[in-house]
Order: C-alpha cells, then sequence, then structure tokens
C-alpha cells in the first residue's frame, strides 16, 4: 500500500463512526508507529487536514469549530491516488503561467502562496513534486510576452464590468489604431492570450491579441453585455480564433500515414470524422475565417487534400505556389 492509498484510508476511518485510535490506524494500514506519525502530520500540516486528538475518546478525528487545535485554516482537499493526464497538464501548466509573471508587478505578493499550494498538490500524487515536474516536462510553442500592467487593466476592467480605452496593435497591417472596448472575457489560446470584447469602433465583437496592446485604460463607463451564447456564435462557432457568423464546411482527407494522427485528434468541438476503407481519413469542420486553417492545412503538406470548398482548395493552392515561388534559386 502506497502513501497516498494510507491517505485514502485514514481519511475513510476518521469519517467513519467509531473511535480511530492510533492503534487501529496502525494495524489497519500495517506501517510502523514512525510511518504513521509522518501520514499524520504530512495531513495535518501538507494537507490542512483539521485532525485532532479527542481526549475523551482517546482517539483521532476531524476537528469541528472551535475545537483546539483545529483552526480555520486553508481549505483540505484530499488527493486524488493519481492525477489524470488532464489534471496534471493543468496543475503544470498554472505553475508554469504563475512562474513566468512578473514577480515584482501587482500579483506578485499573491504568487508565492498560490505557487506553494500548487507544489503541494502536485507533491500530494504517488511521486514528489520536484519528481513530477522532472519527468513531465511543458514546452510553450510561440507564446508572446504580454506585458502585466496591460494584463491587469484588461483584467480589472473585465471583472468591474467597465470599458477600456486601447490603443491596438494589429500585425496583419502594421498598425495602431484606439478603440473603446466592452471587454467580455479573456481567453488562452495556443499559449497566448486574446480579449473578446465588443468593440464601439466597428460596431461588433472582435477577438483582440492581448499582446498587441500597447496601452489601456478604464474607463468611467459600463461596457456592454453580450450573451454568452452570442459570444459563442460569433467567436467560437469555427476553426480556430478568427470570429465570423458566416460559416462555411471544410472537408480534408488525410493519406494512411498521417489518418494515423489525425484521427486521434481534435480539429474543432463539432468536426465529423471518417476512416476509410484504404487507410484514408477524411475530417470535416466549420470555419468562418480560413487563414488559421490554412496555416494547420499547410503543416500536413503532402499528406493532405482539400475536398471542400473550392474557394478553401484554392487559396491553399494560392499559399504553396506563392511558397514555392520564393524558394527559387
Amino acid at each position: 500500500m502506497d502513501r497516498t492509498e494510507r491517505f485514502h484510508l485514514i481519511d475513510m476511518m476518521l469519517s467513519s463512526p467509531g473511535v480511530a485510535t492510533f492503534e487501529r490506524l496502525q494495524t489497519r494500514l500495517g506501517v510502523s508507529r514512525a510511518t504513521l506519525k509522518r501520514d499524520l502530520e504530512y495531513l495535518r500540516n501538507r494537507l490542512n487536514a483539521p485532525i485532532v486528538w479527542d481526549r475523551d475518546t482517546r482517539g483521532y478525528r476531524y476537528g469541528k469549530d472551535g475545537d483546539a487545535g483545529a483552526g480555520v485554516g486553508p481549505q483540505y482537499e484530499l488527493p486524488g491516488l493519481w492525477f489524470s493526464a488532464e489534471e496534471i497538464h493543468a496543475l503544470l501548466t498554472m505553475q508554469h503561467l504563475l512562474a513566468n509573471l512578473d514577480a515584482g508587478g501587482l500579483l506578485g505578493p499573491h504568487i508565492q502562496p498560490l505557487m506553494a499550494r500548487l507544489t503541494g498538490l502536485l507533491g500530494s500524487g504517488r511521486h514528489p513534486a520536484e519528481e513530477v515536474r522532472k519527468r513531465i516536462k511543458l514546452i510553450p510553442l510561440a507564446a508572446r510576452r504580454v506585458p502585466l500592467d496591460q494584463f491587469a487593466a484588461l483584467g480589472s476592467a473585465l471583472l468591474r464590468r467597465k470599458r477600456l480605452l486601447i490603443g491596438y496593435y494589429a500585425k496583419s497591417n502594421d498598425a495602431v489604431s484606439e478603440r473603446e472596448v466592452s471587454p467580455q472575457r479573456l481567453v488562452h489560446y495556443r499559449e497566448n492570450w486574446y480579449l473578446d470584447a465588443w468593440c464601439h469602433l466597428r460596431n461588433g465583437l472582435r477577438s483582440f491579441a492581448v499582446d498587441g496592446v500597447r496601452h489601456a485604460e478604464i474607463l468611467d463607463k459600463p461596457a456592454r453585455e453580450v450573451a454568452e451564447k452570442s459570444l459563442d456564435a460569433m467567436l467560437g462557432a469555427g476553426y480556430g480564433i478568427f470570429s465570423g457568423r458566416k460559416l462555411t464546411w471544410a472537408k480534408l482527407r488525410f493519406s494512411p500515414e498521417r489518418a494515423r494522427w489525425v484521427a486521434l485528434e481534435q480539429w474543432h468541438p463539432k468536426q465529423r470524422g471518417k476512416l476509410l476503407k484504404d487507410g484514408r481519413y477524411v475530417l470535416e469542420m466549420p470555419y468562418a475565417d480560413e487563414r488559421e486553417l490554412v496555416m494547420d492545412i499547410l503543416r500536413h503538406v503532402p499528406e493532405v487534400e482539400v475536398l471542400e470548398p473550392v474557394e478553401l482548395r484554392a487559396k491553399v493552392r494560392e499559399k504553396l505556389r506563392a511558397g514555392l515561388a520564393r524558394m527559387q534559386p
């Protein structure tokens, strides 16, 4: 029986009717006195378990309000027997994001307690936190640095439901424009942050790359509210980060070799996939703007064909021709 399993058994015995004496716990767990003492100490000090010694029953139990030693501390959370792949990724991602924040900035005083709590959670599985970090590595690709002061202004206006006056640099046309926006939500997508907002200049919903915000001023005006359903319909219905209500369905066919990977991937929540008898794989998904989809299709050339629509096929062909032209000696 490993340590995490012992923790769950101790938790069950302390939660059950009857007296959980030291001797009863030791016998049930089959461990030495020293090991049981270490387990109880770890549960109290690292996982915030409100374990108290009951003089009347001469046993252990969970403390209640008013018990000496129980106190009112951080919430007690018993770790799972093992974190799932999704949970490990979430915890390590949170730790990575916090580690990359400027410790001297506005969030500095709050970062260290969060980091300590994450380290405690990671270390409460089957292996110590250092072992988890050493054996599991997150490698962010193409992440762009976000100035903490701009991020703080966006987050403050978002939660206070205030409008923002931003200077926004658009990489597409290499120009800066000043816009008044009503922030709706912050989105972390492909290692970068985006602000979904109602743009009062364009009179519509837009998604702004947070690293493109050159300056941000919180205005004393209430933000325009947009229903979450409308946000998803405009900004989350199609493939990628680009917006649009008018959706077109793309139909791609991958070679048998590439199908082994693509058939296991999710490109879009509403995608449709079919494995053909010859081993090829057909993938269909909606999109509103072809830019990001074209980039991802090109990653799979020459193992992919664009079957539909003809406009998307033409776009991919145009990009390929332009690339080949630049490669000419």
